[in-house]
């Protein structure tokens, strides 16, 4: 995860934030948007060329049977009736790990319709990932990808991971950092996922731990016998982590060229390295999963929410170091000295998507200086060793049949593993047919709702500017109050007109109230419904931006868009607000939507608990 200020805020926090707001439960999400798995679980895929996760084999057969691998050969024998698969010129792999994602909802499912079938996540929910493991254990996962999880990270207060209006514990000293950690593996974290990244490479300032904090919560994890991994910013940053004895950094630095001896210190040390290229070449400033929407291959499968996220970046501060060349130049250094790449990509950030975007990675990583069979490794057999997951990451016998089909062959061009012909986790397929035929009809629907004419009354593009005394609107349902309380919290909430607006005008709308510690992702605002009913959508696409003038008491405020088709999954921008009125204009663009489903607006204080008091004025659509 990457840091962000002022800018819009990765979908983890939305989900967090939102789908616990409506209390729904995690197999609900998952069953109205992933198709359930076919459950058949043997059979025999022939004549495939096989990438074992470690080289090439010449056509062979694999069978596969209750759920795992049993045999792998040349005509091999099979009992009566057991289903067949022509692989004739396809190349079978093992299912694809992806080393560095944030999960939420149905991402596990996006996943493994993409070919992952095993996700290590580097900051989530530990209830959402205790929930996932019942139903792992249960069988009843069978249509997402496998999770292994860090569950909350460590940071300290006010650094990275504290900004997305999730109230977490922070570090507040060495001296904590056996009992820190300890907490964290009691709530079922795999290994240990730390924040040391003040920033600096971003042009910001943030709080982080210190180098004594860093090696303490590193020994301590180690104590117990668990892996600790550092997000990094800097390549100071990542020297100091290499040295202080992490197991891994997961991403690479791009605020230097990697210094001569960088690569030799990460060897020596042992340490292994997830880059997350597509995530700094987001923060370069370029979106990196744009071009995945035009390859045929893969854009049948991709839905629209995913879609506005491949197409964003993170907006590039003037102060910032990061150049994509510098992050290239590591990641070609650190393979050449021997050191182990494995192949994550931090979706769902700016430019990123659960799933699709590994096969990007891939190809960044072949620009990096893998070859492609040395790519595949990093998403298959190098993860599947680095984290001790012995059961998958290979095509072997006794192994899970966790498997990836495409056509075409990988070891001539990496871009053949989009070409996908079927998915299997634990021997179950992936029902891919039912997924395109969602997307389709998707794109049919969204089609015919940017026919549709926008709101009557919307036409100036003025929603409210609180001249006449009051919280009236132009058009839509109009202002209403909106807390946590949907989700048994106690944040609290009141809209009132008050006198003297922006720029002199007469009146501006003041928004109140305290926000709760009884509920994890607490909110309350004001939320402004473009339709005549709450929360249903509109046309307006024809718009590009929101625009309004804000001021408030310094505490940091969002604002949350909601979509028909972003479901429960706001878009989200974090508000820098002063005591000053101050116009910020948040381009539609930037939040990945067009407008042609508007169904909500939500101006919201979240966070630390506490009181809060802010005001807006002359809220457009530009």
């Amino acid at each position: 995860m990457r840091i962000a200020s002022s800018q819009p805020l990765r979908v983890l926090a939305a989900i967090v934030l939102v789908a616990a707001a409506a209390s729904l439960p995690l197999r609900s999400l998952l069953a109205h948007t992933i198709p359930p798995a076919n459950t058949t679980t043997s059979f025999v895929i022939r004549n495939a060329r096989v990438f074992d996760g470690d080289k090439f084999l010449p056509a062979a057969d694999v069978s596969i049977e209750n759920g795992l691998i049993k045999a792998i050969g040349k005509n091999l024998k099979v009992l009566p009736g057991t289903k067949e698969i022509d692989a004739s010129g396809d190349t079978l792999l093992p299912g694809l790990i992806d080393s560095h994602t944030h999960t939420w909802a149905d991402a596990l499912g996006q996943d493994l319709l993409f070919g992952v079938t095993t996700v290590l996540d580097m900051f989530s929910n530990p209830k959402f990932d205790a929930d996932i493991r019942k139903r792992e254990a249960a069988g009843q996962n069978l249509n997402a990808a496998d999770l292994r999880s860090s569950g909350t990270l460590v940071t300290v207060a006010k650094g990275h991971g504290t900004e997305y209006g999730i109230l977490i514990p922070v570090l507040a000293s060495a001296a904590d950092a056996q009992s820190f950690v300890d907490a964290r593996l009691a709530e079922g974290s795999d290994y240990i996922k730390i924040i040391y990244d003040d920033g600096s490479a971003y042009g910001l300032s943030i709080p982080t731990l210190t180098k004594e904090e860093l090696t303490a919560v590193i020994a301590a994890a180690h104590n117990r016998k668990k892996m600790a991994v550092v997000h990094v910013g800097s390549q100071s940053g990542a020297r100091d982590a290499i040295e202080a004895n992490a197991d891994g950094l997961v991403h690479i630095f791009e605020d230097a060229p990697p210094a001569p001896d960088f690569a030799a210190l990460a060897n020596q040390h042992h340490t292994f390295v997830v880059p997350t290229l597509s995530v700094n070449e987001s923060v370069a400033g370029k979106a990196s999963g744009e071009s995945l929407l035009s390859d045929a291959r893969l854009s049948p499968y991709i839905n629209s929410q995913t879609a506005g996220n491949l197409q964003k970046a993170f907006p590039r501060r003037p102060q910032s170091k990061t150049e994509f060349a510098n992050a290239l130049a590591a990641v070609r250094a650190l393979h050449v000295a021997g050191v182990s790449i494995l192949a994550g990509t931090d979706a769902p950030n700016p430019g990123t998507g659960h799933g699709v975007s590994m096969h990007r990675e891939l190809e960044l990583l072949v620009q990096a200086g893998l070859n492609p069979t040395e790519a595949l490794r990093s998403a298959t057999s190098v993860p599947a060793h680095a984290f001790a997951l012995n059961d998958r990451g290979r095509i072997a016998p006794g192994l899970r049949a966790d498997l990836l089909l495409v056509k075409g062959d990988p070891a001539t061009d990496i871009t053949a593993t989009r070409d996908i012909v079927a998915v299997w986790k634990t021997g179950a397929e992936a029902d891919r047919a039912t997924t395109r035929a969602t997307v389709e009809k998707e794109k049919q629907e969204i089609a015919a709702a940017k026919a549709t004419a926008p709101p009557a009354g919307s036409e100036s593009g003025l929603i409210s500017d609180f001249e006449d005394g009051g919280l009236s609107a132009k058009f839509g349902a109009g202002w209403s109050v909106s807390t946590d309380s949907v989700a048994n919290g106690r944040s609290t909430a009141d809209l009132k007109w008050i006198a003297g607006g922006a720029q002199g005008s007469k009146g501006a709308l003041q928004i109140s109230g305290v926000i709760s510690d009884a509920f994890s992702y607490a909110w309350a605002g004001a939320l402004f419904s473009p339709a005549p009913a709450p929360m249903n959508s509109v046309n307006l696409s024809s718009r590009k931006a929101i625009r309004f003038w804000i001021r408030g008491d310094g505490r940091p405020y969002r604002l949350m868009v909601f979509t028909k088709s972003g479901g429960y999954n706001p878009a989200i921008q974090n508000l820098t607000v002063a005591t000053e009125w101050k116009e910020i204009t948040v381009p539609f663009s930037a939040l990945g939507i067009d407008g042609h489903d508007l169904s909500g607006i939500l101006f919201a204080a979240g966070g630390s608990p506490g009181s809060f008091q802010f005001a807006i004025d002359n809220v457009r659509l530009d």
